[in-house]
């Protein structure tokens, strides 16, 4: 799933006098929710590869607006099970024997911690940045909000035969995140006497307004076993994430009797000047895996005033890079090398720039595709004063 845009930025430092309220997210896990089927909590099923909590976290822990996380789960929830916490810090508490119970311990854990919360079903691990959004924007003017999708079909009341119909105007569907300033809803969920149906019902019931903002569909509670080939479907197509970034440099040509080339020495007459090695195929192979990241080019991460780099070999930077995407959860797919020049002629040494290259970017040499070109004699390659080169690449979310 894509990083949100968002007015507010995650900051652990932030005073918390300044104009950006802390955020919290309260993740509710403490139910039994066996009605999903499978023999265990459907908030610890496996879904498309991590549990479903564990989804539900992430979806918060990517939120820039999101400062903390509060997991409430039953006092047995399995340890093997529990999802990991992620950049933003995590607490988990337990439950109480009912929905309002658990929700009221877990506002407890928050107070004097966060100025709004969001509470959240964890039962719904595919709710979209926007919807996070929009709660918090809402809250900007109000004391509550929450999403909701409005009610399109026709209803009926009836027990196997329709007995009548119900007017769906102004109805909705209420989901989650509920968004509250926290110590008006810490307030209202003290003073609740009974099981509420959810949070916007305890705001009410203390009197406090509740602005609808909209959900999504997205955003699926997972209540019956085909619901979980329904979340599959959405978060294997949400959650992916397809960068591609482009590179390009240039070297000139000095005194040498070869040139580095895609990390293969190739005999010449002339060798290629710079700070390091010169390797100008994977000096732009670097830059576009840095470019799909976007986190600037080899000169940010190794400026050349260092002179640590001088002469280092190209190599060094291209596996800085391909471990930043790794550490991202980047998996590189695809790579393609130009390279610019009159000479040498690089098609007898391809294939040894494909191996080289597939054991530098950690990939299947079928997805490395290195080919050259010339200028027809034109500008400074075509009179062999250097050798210039473009690479793309593709990274995927892992």
């Amino acid at each position: 799933m894509r990083r949100a845009s968002s007015a507010y930025h995650r900051d652990m430092t932030q005073d918390p006098a300044s104009d950006h309220p802390r955020i919290a997210a309260l993740i509710v896990a403490a139910g039994r929710g066996l009605r999903a089927g499978g023999g265990l909590a459907k908030q610890w099923r496996n879904l498309a590869g991590k549990t479903v909590a564990q989804w539900t976290v992430d979806a918060f822990d990517r939120h820039p607006a999101i400062r903390r996380i509060v997991l409430v789960t039953a006092d047995d929830a399995p340890p093997e099970l529990l999802p990991q916490a992620g950049a933003t810090p995590m607490t988990r508490v337990t439950g109480g024997a009912t929905r309002g119970a658990s929700v009221m311990a877990g506002l407890s854990a928050l107070d004097g911690l966060a100025d709004l919360v969001l509470i959240h079903d964890v039962a719904r691990p595919g709710v979209p940045p926007k919807v996070i959004d929009a709660v918090i924007a809402a809250l900007a003017d109000h004391p509550g909000a929450a999403p909701a999708l409005a009610v399109t079909d026709a209803l009926w009341r009836g027990a196997g035969l329709v007995e009548g119909t119900v007017a769906r105007d102004g109805l909705w569907r209420a989901q989650t995140p509920q968004g509250f300033h926290l110590p008006a809803i810490l307030a209202a969920h003290a003073a609740f006497v009974g099981d509420p149906a959810d949070d916007v019902e305890v705001a009410r019931a203390a009197g406090l307004d509740v602005a609808i903002v909209p959900g999504h569909e997205d955003n699926l509670k997972i209540t019956t076993p085909g619901d979980f080939d329904r979340a599959a479907r959405i978060l294997e197509r949400t959650d992916m994430d397809i960068r591609t970034g482009n590179g390009f440099d240039v070297h000139r040509f000095g005194p040498g009797d070869h040139v580095m080339l895609c990390g293969v020495a190739v005999p010449h007459d002339r060798g290629l000047q710079g700070h390091s090695d010169a390797d100008v195929g994977l000096h732009t192979l670097t830059d576009a895996i840095y470019g799909a990241l976007a986190e600037g080019d080899i000169g940010t991460h190794f400026p050349p005033s260092d002179p640590q780099w001088k002469g280092a070999q190209s190599h060094i930077f291209l596996s800085h890079a391909v471990d930043r995407a790794a550490a991202r959860g980047f998996a590189i797919t695809h790579a393609d090398v130009t390279l610019i020049c009159e000479k040498p002629k690089i098609g007898p040494q391809a294939a040894a720039m494909r191996a080289r290259l597939a054991e530098l970017l950690r990939i299947e040499v079928d997805r490395i595709s290195v080919k050259a070109t010339t200028t027809e004699k034109l500008g400074f390659t075509g009179r062999e004063e250097g050798i210039a080169a473009l690479a793309t690449v593709t990274l995927v979310k892992a």
